[in-house]
């Protein structure tokens, strides 16, 4: 095998040391999902009965109207998720609805299909690397599609209170929730795997750019990151309770944002040193960083707020 190269050879991105407050997305309603792209920069709010698109000239004010608006066929469809696809040629969203909707965002933003889900609640989704296979959780099952075909290949029972969350690392995917474990599955047999008992009530899983690691938002504000394949676990200790947790890896990879409560901060990744924080008026409810590491979106109950972040 290889020798590991020395840290001090190894050209690393650098990570922000702040952030500035852009602009302010007027979505009119609570934004409970938000996406952004990067080339170029659209963002996608998402809430009760619709999305707004807005693109790049309205990132850096407060006033200005969306590009468009995505209505949903029943205005009481209530999206808690969404997924953009690597291409940025496509999002998902699932939440309090009869399937998941698949929007086709160029060259004319429309609804491609709707993927007709069995459970009255998708909590949160997940897509491949190779936005192949979609993943959504519903209490107590897993739906796995076939997205590229709108095929349900398989719906998976997992625990009843251990399915709020759910993400993908190549051939294994993670759920996690009220049960206080962490869970994962292999893709190809359906069987479990492995079990992390985190002793506080999962809020949030995602992993990192080369799927190595996997962050976990805990209840108690805690962040824990565990390495996908080997045992390793690490802990940020805040012990300051939390109702939503959010986390979001840079496509870098040595850095990731947080957001508990109306805190928002960054920190440097797997060291969890931290860069920076800020604090917002609400709660945030979601979160999202640009491919291009330039803009971190947040989003809650009074509309979204840009970040560019500083480096």
């Amino acid at each position: 095998p290889q020798p590991p190269v020395p840290d001090e050879v190894v050209v690393k991105p650098k990570a922000p040391c702040n952030l500035w407050r852009a602009g302010t997305l007027q979505h009119g309603k609570q934004v409970n999902a938000i996406a952004i792209s990067s080339a170029p920069h659209h963002v996608y709010t998402c809430g009760t009965g619709y999305i707004r698109i807005w693109d790049e000239s309205t990132l850096c004010a407060s006033d200005k109207a969306p590009q468009a608006q995505l209505n949903f066929q029943d205005p009481r469809t209530r999206v808690l998720t969404c997924k953009l696809f690597p291409d940025e040629q496509s999002l998902i969203t699932g939440g309090v609805a009869q399937a998941l909707t698949l929007w086709d965002l160029a060259p004319t933003p429309q609804i491609k299909a709707q993927l007709a889900s069995s459970g009255p609640v998708c909590y949160s989704l997940a897509l491949s690397s190779d936005a192949h296979i979609c993943l959504a959780s519903f209490k107590g099952f897993v739906e796995i599609w076939d997205v590229q075909n709108q095929i349900l290949i398989r719906k998976l029972e997992v625990p009843s209170y251990g399915s709020r969350c759910v993400d993908i690392t190549g051939h294994k995917f993670w759920t996690g929730g009220e049960d206080t474990k962490l869970y994962s599955w292999d893709l190809r047999s359906y069987q479990r795997l492995q079990q992390h008992n985190l002793r506080n009530e999962i809020l949030s899983i995602s992993h990192d750019p080369s799927e190595e690691w996997v962050l976990v938002g805990l209840k108690m504000s805690d962040i824990v990151i565990v390495h996908a394949h080997r045992g390793e676990k690490f802990k940020a200790l805040v012990q300051k309770y939390t109702q939503h947790h959010n986390l979001k890896f840079a496509s870098c990879g040595n850095y990731f944002v947080s957001t508990r409560n109306e805190t928002v901060q960054c920190f440097a990744a797997p060291s969890l040193q931290k860069l920076f924080q800020t604090k917002e008026y609400y709660d945030v409810l979601c979160c999202d960083m640009s491919p291009d590491n330039q803009y971190l979106v947040t989003g809650s109950r009074d509309g979204a707020r840009v970040y560019q972040l500083l480096y």
